[in-house]
């Protein structure tokens, strides 16, 4: 049978660190990469790319908070803020320098990792709630210093207006193209992470999250590797917020706020933390819940509530289900829906048999 992987030896160990040893599991990686590639933009219309882009994106952010808090154990609620400094990082640039994106884009990243970095550094004495606070102070600190340095914000509406990047010449556009630019991306942050996780750097990053005093006793530098989590994550998130203000084609304060932390910490919690594919159902869930909800809402909703009250409704609705949601995935499948999908491609492995 294709899943079996009975006949499949490895005889170097370049095979053995593949990141998908078994045939079928990279034929099912192909066959995903094409249906993404070629199928989907070409069958489906603009609003549904649309909603698409807004998950590609979001599996960046997710990606890179998944680092810090599901692979290294350090709890980040400031994820968005990071996403504002990659964001205006590279409005400025854009702006002011005329830079293409393949400057500002890094640059972001790397702003982003540095002021993570910073952000890290209380990361050696404190731990768990405490640190949850001291990120939480720097999403509020960083906030401010945005909405207050007008050569941050670019004035009184905290707003610059970035255009479109532009790719051999051609000014993305319409959703097509932004599709493409943005499936790069996130195909380079998967393949990224699943390298780093497997890396030395990703196996101390287990290690200090699993127990961090027996890490330090066998000779891993905490400190440095705490650091590194925090900018790597950052880095991530950084890259996030350029993607996100080259298409809404503006960065603004308000879509980086702390409820956007929240929403990248449900993505991890609900599709599972130290995970990757964890971080793509996530993202995917998270995103899709609110449109769900409000289709839903607009659907059925007519028969309880007047017109004016619906999108008062499904905004109430879309909170009250996330919360649900944490609380149910925390105390039942703490390992979200990564854990669900294993059990379901463990049970085909075995199948027919039940041993």
């Amino acid at each position: 049978m294709l899943h079996r992987e009975s006949g499949v030896f490895k005889t170097s160990y370049a095979a053995d660190m593949a990141l998908y040893p078994l045939p079928i599991a990279r034929w099912t990686v192909a066959a995903v990469l094409v249906i993404f590639a070629v199928v989907l933009p070409l069958s489906l219309h603009e609003y549904y790319l649309s909603i698409i882009n807004l998950v590609l994106i979001a599996i960046v952010g997710a990606l890179g908070l998944n680092i810090l808090v599901g692979y290294t154990g350090q709890i980040s609620v400031g994820h968005a803020a990071f996403m504002s400094v990659g964001a205006y990082t590279a409005a400025n640039l854009a702006v002011h320098l005329h830079l293409p994106f393949w400057v500002t884009l890094p640059a972001g990243g790397l702003m982003a990792a540095l002021i993570g970095a910073i952000v890290g550094i209380p990361s050696l004495r404190i731990k768990g709630l405490y640190l949850a606070i001291a990120t939480l102070a720097s999403q509020l600190i960083i906030e401010w210093v945005i909405n207050h340095t007008p050569a941050i914000s670019g004035g009184a509406q905290a707003s610059i207006e970035v255009p479109r990047p532009t790719v051999f010449g051609v000014e993305l556009k319409s959703q097509g193209e932004l599709y493409f630019f943005l499936l790069a991306f996130a195909v380079a942050a998967v393949i990224a992470t699943l390298n780093i996780v497997r890396s030395r750097i990703g196996r101390a990053f287990v290690a200090i999250r699993d127990q961090d005093i027996a890490a330090e006793i066998i000779g891993i530098n905490i400190f440095r590797y705490k650091l590194l989590s925090f900018a790597i994550s950052s880095f991530y998130a950084g890259v996030c917020g350029v993607l996100y203000t080259y298409y809404f084609g503006i960065a603004n304060y308000e879509a980086f706020q702390i409820v956007v932390s929240i929403d990248y910490l449900a993505m991890i919690i609900i599709g599972g933390l130290g995970s990757v594919l964890g971080s793509i159902f996530g993202a995917i869930f998270v995103t899709m819940l609110p449109i769900a909800i409000r289709i839903l809402v607009e659907t059925f909703g007519g028969y309880f509530w007047d017109t004016a009250a619906l999108s008062a409704v499904a905004a109430s609705m879309r909170l009250i289900i996330f919360g649900l949601l944490i609380i149910i995935f925390l105390v039942l499948e703490p390992e979200g829906l990564n854990r669900l999908w294993r059990n379901i491609r463990n049970y085909f492995r075995v199948w027919p048999f039940s041993y």
